[in-house]
């Protein structure tokens, strides 16, 4: 396989607006059955695992369940990232054909503690639930530093909820069988218009990964909110085609040496982050 993953943008719809995402101006756009059967084909041999979002809540496309199966039949492992608002109305219908569900705790982080105390406890209910299907489930807290707190109060609902292990790892916590809690630094997302933080950067972009918005365009990696580095479509061209061409392999080539040829990637906090790592 030529990449550990592939973010398949099905829809840039989101039904929140929480601090940790920087959001797109894209117009808003569903992949139809018709435009995700396409894509699994072309990514055949490309890559095991699938992701369902760039920008994006995919649990507000009406096709996932099915989109799911199509996946599984195809012989892909699916993968969704997911701000859980919506698992209490669609959640059942998606443990048949789920590998791992990775549920951000970034939800209400403004709204009352009453609030966030029922939103991460309908995530413990469904983490139990999933986890006995055999799903891995991994709760997720990307804002270490800025969080208001909220950070500690989520783990303290965690411990409440959830008996097991609480074994440390290298990532995070183990809770127990197939439950995980990962940590990690808020970083600022590539904006063209932010300033050029220099050209060396570390980055996974066309290494282990690649991206697929709503409309079909491809991109390095999961970060490219807008498709400011857009590689080519895979509605009309092969992928071969695409990752062979002249500035995919730049891209790639100085990622190798942790160089950055595009302006975008320069501009990438998440990069940069990694880089003095």
């Amino acid at each position: 396989m030529t990449y550990k993953k592939a973010y398949i943008e099905i829809t840039n719809i989101c039904n929140m607006n929480c601090s940790f995402c920087h959001g797109h101006k894209r117009p808003p756009r569903r992949m139809s059955r018709e435009e995700f059967a396409l894509v699994l084909k072309r990514l055949k041999g490309y890559t095991e695992y699938i992701y369902y979002h760039l920008m994006g809540e995919p649990l507000t496309h009406p096709c996932l369940p099915e989109f799911l199966k199509m996946a599984r039949e195809s012989g892909y492992k699916s993968i969704i990232t997911t701000n859980g608002t919506l698992l209490w109305k669609r959640g059942e219908e998606l443990l048949e054909n789920l590998h791992k569900v990775n549920l951000s705790l970034h939800s209400f982080e403004d709204g009352s503690d009453e609030a966030y105390e029922r939103y991460v406890c309908s995530l413990t209910d469904y983490a139990k639930k999933a986890s006995d299907k055999g799903i891995i489930v991994v709760f997720r807290l990307w804002n270490k530093g800025c969080d208001g707190g909220r950070n500690e109060m989520a783990i303290s609902f965690l411990k409440r909820e959830i008996e097991g292990e609480w074994a440390e790892n290298t990532r995070g916590v183990r809770l127990r069988d197939r439950i995980y809690l990962e940590y990690g630094d808020r970083f600022e997302w590539p904006d063209i218009t932010a300033r050029d933080k220099g050209d060396r950067v570390f980055c996974y972009g066309l290494r282990d990964q690649i991206g697929i918005l709503a409309d079909g365009t491809v991109v390095p990696c999961c970060l490219d909110s807008e498709g400011g580095i857009a590689l080519g479509n895979i509605f009309d061209t092969e992928l071969d085609t695409i990752i062979a061409s002249k500035r995919a392999v730049a891209i790639a080539e100085g990622f190798k040496n942790r160089y950055a040829s595009e302006e975008l990637c320069r501009k990438c906090g998440y990069a940069r982050l990694h880089f003095t790592r």
